[in-house]
């Protein structure tokens, strides 16, 4: 992601990130699931009493890991460059923080006061969770926020506005009085929603993800999610955000605030008016999406599926059937659930011809078939089997192209 010379314009790759912390990683260590993460993030996580990859909800066979050496040497000789090639930022020590926060009052120091906290926090798990229980930290920030339309937040610096939204990004699992933050983010006639809304359209790669991270936060109940759906502008540039040319931790954080903001049955059907079945099919046809951004995008396709207008629009788009259907196996059980249910809702309660023609057309009984003998849910295998007995009268032509030398007892 490009962040500028103050700290918003350096190249960090992402798969440099721990996916827990989300910091760059000192000691990057694998799991047996393929997935790395930076040593002290995957302990405390196993520690926990965890038996689960954190990024693709898999069952742990061994809770070993195994040191990345490639990817440290890479980091390392990134880290390298970066020393030879920009301004070095010396890092605050805890002493420094207090008037560094104080200066914060002070508007011709602010940004870079801002700028120091933000390397401060970058640093460790244990810096954001200083910064988070500093007394008036947090509420600063928020005061930021607030005067998106004058003040010292103006419209034209978004800069700044990234920085405080990053920051806010960065500290926010730290944050211990979580309940209040989230008020504090929507009650009353605040502006905070504007001020998140104008990074996702003219920020930084870091500050649009930093900035969906929070809507996700914010998105704790159905109120919430009412409220945020209905700031003009917030949805569609979250759709726009999870585009297949974005990057994938942007496409990730997009799609998380979607599915975290798409409960109520009136933010379904604003997703759906945008736009989401043709932008969520041809990001499953286009992009190189990981198991856990797939699960996502197939949670919001499989939520549109429960409206008459997204039955609509997923029914019509043969295309979108095709690309639900090659995520069936191999991504997940997750996956498999999300994409199933949409299918045997479209298929088989609603009963839509197309939807129908258009699973026969992409092979799908045979991925049906192939799903039911896997070791798949019970939910699953019934709905495969329900699934199934819509194509009894065509069964001789599922048997055709059912190619396998394996002899099978047809499940009707």
């Amino acid at each position: 992601m490009v962040r500028a010379r103050d700290d918003l314009c350096i190249n960090v790759p992402t798969f440099f990130k721990c996916p827990i912390s989300l910091d760059v990683m000192k000691s990057p260590v694998s799991l047996c699931t393929g997935v790395t993460y930076d040593r002290s993030s995957i302990q405390r996580w196993l520690d926990a009493g965890n038996n689960t990859c954190p990024a693709t909800m898999q069952l742990l066979q061994t809770k070993d890991f195994v040191p990345n050496r490639t990817l440290q040497s890479l980091i390392q000789i990134w880290s390298d460059s970066l020393r030879h090639s920009t301004v070095p930022h010396p890092l605050l020590s805890p002493d420094q923080v207090l008037p560094t926060v104080a200066q914060l009052e002070t508007h011709s120091l602010c940004s870079a006061s801002l700028t120091k906290l933000l390397h401060f926090a970058r640093d460790s798990h244990h810096n954001k969770l200083f910064l988070a229980k500093l007394e008036g930290f947090v509420n600063q920030l928020l005061r930021f926020l607030d005067n998106v339309d004058g003040g010292l937040v103006a419209s034209a610096n978004t800069q700044f506005l990234q920085q405080v939204v990053i920051l806010l990004g960065l500290i926010l699992d730290s944050v211990e009085d979580r309940d209040g933050l989230r008020n504090s983010l929507l009650k009353g006639n605040k502006q905070s929603l504007d001020s998140l809304l104008l990074v996702l359209q003219r920020g930084c790669c870091e500050s649009r993800i930093a900035s969906a991270r929070v809507l996700q936060f914010i998105a704790a109940d159905a109120e919430s999610k009412i409220l945020i759906a209905e700031k003009e502008g917030v949805v569609a540039e979250l759709l726009k955000s999870a585009a297949p040319e974005k990057d994938p931790a942007l496409v990730e954080a997009a799609l998380a605030s979607l599915v975290a903001i798409s409960t109520p049955k009136r933010n379904k059907l604003k997703l759906v008016s945008l736009g989401a079945v043709k932008a969520l099919s041809r990001l499953l046809a286009e992009a190189k999406l990981g198991a856990a951004a797939v699960e996502k995008v197939l949670k919001l396709v499989e939520t549109a599926s429960s409206t008459r207008e997204g039955r609509k629009e997923i029914c019509e788009d043969a295309a979108c059937v095709a690309a639900v259907l090659s995520k069936v196996l191999k991504v997940s059980s997750v996956a498999t659930e999300h994409a199933v249910t949409t299918l045997w809702s479209v298929c088989y309660l609603f009963r839509d011809r197309k939807a129908q023609e258009a699973v026969t057309q992409a092979n799908g009984l045979t991925k049906i078939l192939l799903l039911m003998q896997s070791n798949c849910a019970p939910q699953v295998r019934q709905m495969c089997t329900d699934l199934l007995k819509i194509f009894r009268v065509n069964s001789k032509s599922c048997l055709s192209c059912y190619d396998t030398k394996t002899t099978h007892i047809m499940p009707f």
